[in-house]
């Protein structure tokens, strides 16, 4: 959701580097800001809790070359992102683009495990005009990071590592990529010296525009009049794809233009992601089921070995606080939610002391918390829930990526469209009553 990377760029972009030792790593001289993720890391703009960030801010010397050298990191997806002080990509790799001598385990039919797994891209103080705004997988790379400089002289990266496989680290067994400067003069720099010479721990340079909704915005927004005290949920649930910001506090206001366009910049996005979201409220029943089709993905976390074809690289649904704390409760990745024979799911979303008996995996129930304090601020009912697509195959006609208009959202979606239904804890366990083992 491109809203709610917002704040995750502001945290990134404070006006020093703050010493986090406190908060996990891992982090260094040049990824020095993260890892962002859902708790015990810096949890701010609904980062998915199975998804981690770190970005960069520095400036390359006139003249200079800089190259960022790493290894494939044994996980679901990695990307490479650049932006402007506005929060707007402007270039980007992806790990399939990503050519090397070693085999590239993104890319579908190859070997996931092997050790050699070593690439090389170019971080280019340039533009680059056709950047891939479309969130489907078009391999276009010639393996350069176009980084342009904005204000100030500044460059800004953000490198991303979704589900790390099992048993590995949070950069996915791997360390993280490290920069290589090379000066006119021809010396190499690496380390420390190479963040000294791209002054790696400057200001960042950005624009406040980048900030979620301040807390006596978001109270005015909640308390619309003549809105009943549920406001702005809805029941049935109403979901709402990413639009533009204005659409964004036109789920408040009930101000929203069906046919707004699909917005494609602006805060921070990941555009390999596309998402639809909902205003939950625990007035209408305790437990809100989440039924739906379920995108095949591949089946990496427990290390499968060749890199398989489906509809999606990855889909998770989030529980989210308000937008003005941005804080993320839990996620549930595709492969840990329960599928039946015919292929869809069924969720229990519900505060811990409500959750079914039966919300269990042995059930072939997923269960998604939420906050005790509901939006963080205001309103201990409120929850934000959101659905996230990543790289549809560019035959899977049902992803969110291909609903470019809200009044489409039900055609396009078809049976992988969510359902939802507020119950009570008791009539989950008798609607859904679990198989005997």
């Amino acid at each position: 959701m491109r809203f709610i990377t917002a704040c995750i760029l502001y945290l990134m972009f404070t006006s020093q580097v703050i010493a986090l030792e406190s908060i996990p790593g891992p982090r260094d001289c040049f990824w020095a800001r993260g890892p962002f993720s859902g708790d015990p890391y810096i949890n701010v703009a609904y980062p998915d809790a199975n998804v981690y960030y770190w970005a960069a801010a520095f400036s390359t010397p006139e003249g200079s070359t800089l190259e960022i050298t790493g290894d494939y990191p044994y996980s679901r997806y990695m990307s490479f992102f650049s932006y402007d002080e506005k929060g707007k990509p402007i270039g980007s790799l992806t790990d399939y683009e990503i050519k090397s001598d070693s085999t590239n385990p993104f890319i579908t039919g190859n070997q996931r495990s092997n050790s050699y797994r070593a690439y090389s891209i170019d971080v280019l103080n340039a533009k680059f005009p056709e950047a891939n705004t479309t969130g489907e997988q078009i391999a276009n790379s010639n393996n350069t990071l176009y980084t342009p400089q904005y204000r100030k002289n500044q460059q800004l990266i953000v490198y991303r590592i979704y589900l790390p496989n099992k048993n590995t680290d949070l950069t996915g067994g791997v360390k993280l990529p490290q920069p290589v400067l090379t000066l006119t003069d021809g010396t190499v720099l690496t380390g420390n010296d190479t963040c000294n010479a791209l002054n790696a721990s400057q200001p960042l340079q950005v624009s406040l525009d980048a900030l979620g909704i301040p807390p006596d915005e978001y109270i005015k927004l909640i308390k619309q009049p003549e809105k009943p005290d549920t406001w702005p949920s809805h029941n049935p649930t109403k979901w709402f794809i990413q639009l533009d910001r204005k659409s964004l506090i036109g789920m408040y206001t009930g101000d929203i233009d069906p046919n707004a366009p699909r917005s494609e910049g602006g805060f921070y996005p990941n555009l390999d992601n596309d998402y639809i979201r909902a205003i939950i409220n625990r007035k209408h029943g305790k437990v809100l089921i989440v039924r739906g089709k379920a995108p095949t993905t591949p089946k990496t976390y427990n290390g499968e070995i060749i890199s398989s074809k489906t509809d999606l690289r990855y889909w998770s649904l989030c529980s989210n606080q308000s937008f003005v704390n941005t804080r993320v409760n839990d996620c549930l990745f595709d492969e840990e939610i329960p599928v039946n024979k015919n292929g869809f799911y069924t969720i229990a979303i519900s505060r811990a002391e409500d959750r079914p008996r039966n919300a269990t995996k042995e059930c072939g129930m997923a269960w998604l918390p939420m906050a005790d304090d509901g939006d963080g601020m205001f309103d201990e009912d409120v929850t934000i829930i959101q659905f996230r697509h990543m790289l549809p195959s560019n035959d899977f006609k049902h992803a969110i990526q291909k609903v470019m208009m809200q009044d489409q959202l039900e055609t396009v979606m078809g049976p992988y469209m969510p359902k939802a239904r507020y119950l009570m804890p008791n009539q989950v366990e008798t609607f859904f009553p679990c198989p005997n083992k």
